[in-house]
């Protein structure tokens, strides 16, 4: 019997966990991935096999992009960025700010085929949230809309910024911003040039800078390469099995392309598929149900406050030929994905699990017998491996043990960007990726999230860090300590909750303390509850001791 034989009968293979080892493999097969190391992940994506017809579906307008047409506009986009004014070249930074649309991909792929790094801006940030992301990534080149252009910073301060308009045409308005250079459908329409210089584009070099809130203190750019994405357009073609298909699947994109989910599913992975995504520039209810409809939708992917609303729903809702809802973000609860059969029994639930810097899903449940595992976010995804750690021993824990989960798989971050030290605390010299939330893995292979270790709060799928806010509430002349905390809420998930120690003779108000940070955030981050107290719990080194005050804010459900 060979070494690999042996190595491989000493994997349990009902949960996947080798005791030699102490790691868990995943019980899916392991995607194919190009050996070529000098392949950039547009190239892969243009060059797969499909008999897809229609790319992109504009939801509001009816607009329709075919992959002859997109795959057109990306090189001539590409050509044109590549050129002066702009002269976008390898390790260039290019940024995205705006809602979806069909021009988002055009443009995430022609900066990318350039070898230059993309990243991504939430549309709700404020100008000054913006402001810091730009400093730290210096952006050669925005893409924006009109409508965001003031977001932006001045000229004075970004002076080598230049703005392509993700717009159809250019208005006489545009030309007293010297930042403008042109407008997406006008570089698109440029005749690709087979000739231009081109520099060599590796599976090695960095792709995308995404911003992960920090665990503590400011956001953190999370750096994937072109070999991260690759791996992950080939999981998620393979999760979704579309090369089998013999009819044409179409995604309804709900979800924010900014986003990590967003941004590799569906300006990217999906596009490699021959599948139709239909682009819904934001979520309301009433316009999600009429695209449903009116471009016979199949697949729906969706943040869990969607599935609630939909089950909440009074009468079932119409949803034509849909077939699948792919929940990310948070798992699913037993009462909700009953709530959400018994109400559509012609749906399946399928659910992911991931994380920025794991470049999107690690674990998924890719049927509706895999999602009736309550709880579970699924089995690890395919060429994954798991180890469950201890975090006050370090030791490598079996089945059925809960400790911090870390992943290891060819799709995990390059690191942070500019911040070695974050980047040692995440990220092993072998490889291994530490994601800050305390698991599980059972008897049968499935993850299970307990808790998170790293305190973020999950605001409808938006990440907001307690530190930020805190920050921000100390310079209230009126507050003398705070602690912001999760509160776990059915609707939205946890919102952000601030115990305050007001200043001696101060009357502050609730209110006040609202509308204080209200005005200085974007939406998703503002508090929504607020508690007086005499003093913040804190331990010996004077960390806030968070677990202790969510223990108390929630003892009163």
């Amino acid at each position: 019997m060979g070494r690999s034989s042996a190595a491989a009968a000493a994997v349990d293979a009902r949960s996947g966990y080798c005791a030699a080892t102490r790691t868990f493999r995943s019980k899916r097969a392991d995607v194919p991935l190009p050996a070529d190391p000098n392949l950039d992940v547009v190239t892969f994506l243009a060059s797969r096999r499909h008999a897809g017809v229609v790319a992109l579906i504009d939801a509001a307008t009816g607009r329709r992009i075919t992959f002859t047409d997109l795959w057109r506009s990306v090189a001539g986009a590409a050509t044109a960025l590549s050129a002066p004014p702009v002269s976008l070249r390898k390790g260039h930074v290019a940024l995205i700010l705006s809602p979806n649309s069909v021009h988002f991909p055009v443009a995430a792929l022609a900066a990318m085929s350039l070898g230059a790094v993309l990243t991504t801006a939430n549309p709700l940030n404020t100008a000054g949230e913006i402001a810091k992301q730009v400093a730290d990534a210096r952006p050669v080149l925005a893409f924006t809309t009109r409508e965001l252009l003031p977001k932006l910073p001045p000229l004075a301060v970004a002076h080598d910024l230049r703005v392509v308009l993700l717009e159809s045409t250019r208005l006489p308005e545009d030309a007293s911003d010297p930042r403008i250079v042109a407008t997406i459908d006008k570089i698109s329409t440029t005749a690709p040039d087979p000739a231009r210089r081109k520099d060599r584009v590796t599976q090695d070099d960095a792709a995308t800078l995404l911003y992960s809130s920090g665990t503590t203190g400011p956001s953190k750019g999370v750096v994937a390469t072109h070999r991260s994405l690759i791996s992950m357009v080939q999981i998620i073609l393979t999760r979704f099995r579309l090369e089998d298909s013999d009819k044409t699947e179409t995604f309804l994109c709900t979800v924010p392309m900014f986003h990590v989910y967003g941004l590799v599913a569906f300006a990217t992975g999906l596009l490699g598929s021959g599948a139709t995504v239909v682009v819904l520039s934001k979520y309301e209810l009433p316009e999600m149900l009429r695209s449903i409809n009116s471009y016979g939708v199949t697949y729906l992917p969706l943040v869990p406050p969607i599935l609630v609303a939909m089950v909440a729903h009074p009468k079932p809702l119409p949803l034509g030929q849909l077939r699948k809802v792919l929940s990310g973000g948070a798992p699913l609860g037993k009462e909700l994905i009953e709530g959400f059969k018994e109400k559509y029994p012609q749906v399946e639930i399928l659910q992911g699990y991931g994380l920025t810097e794991s470049t999107a899903i690690g674990a998924s449940t890719d049927s509706a017998e895999e999602s009736r595992r309550y709880g579970t976010a699924g089995l690890l995804s395919p060429n994954t491996e798991a180890k469950i750690v201890d975090p006050d021993s370090g030791e490598a824990l079996p089945v059925n043990h809960t400790g911090e989960l870390w992943i290891r798989g060819p799709y995990v971050m390059k690191g942070y960007f500019k911040n070695t030290e974050a980047t040692q605390s995440t990220l092993t010299p072998d490889g291994w990726l530490k994601t800050g939330d305390l698991c599980y893995i059972d008897d049968d292979g499935y993850l299970f999230v307990v808790d998170r270790l790293k305190e973020l709060i999950k605001y409808k799928g938006y990440q907001v860090p307690p530190a930020e806010l805190e920050a921000l509430l100390l310079i209230h002349p009126e507050v003398a300590d705070v602690a912001v905390i999760p509160f776990p809420d059915r609707e939205v998930g946890q919102f952000p909750m601030a115990y305050v120690v007001r200043k001696k003779g101060s009357n502050l108000s609730e209110r006040e303390v609202m509308e204080f940070v209200a005005k200085q955030v974007a939406p998703y981050k503002k508090v929504r509850k607020v508690a007086f107290v005499t003093d913040i719990p804190k331990n010996a080194s004077g960390k806030i001791l968070r677990k202790d005050l969510i223990k108390l804010a929630t003892s009163k459900l």
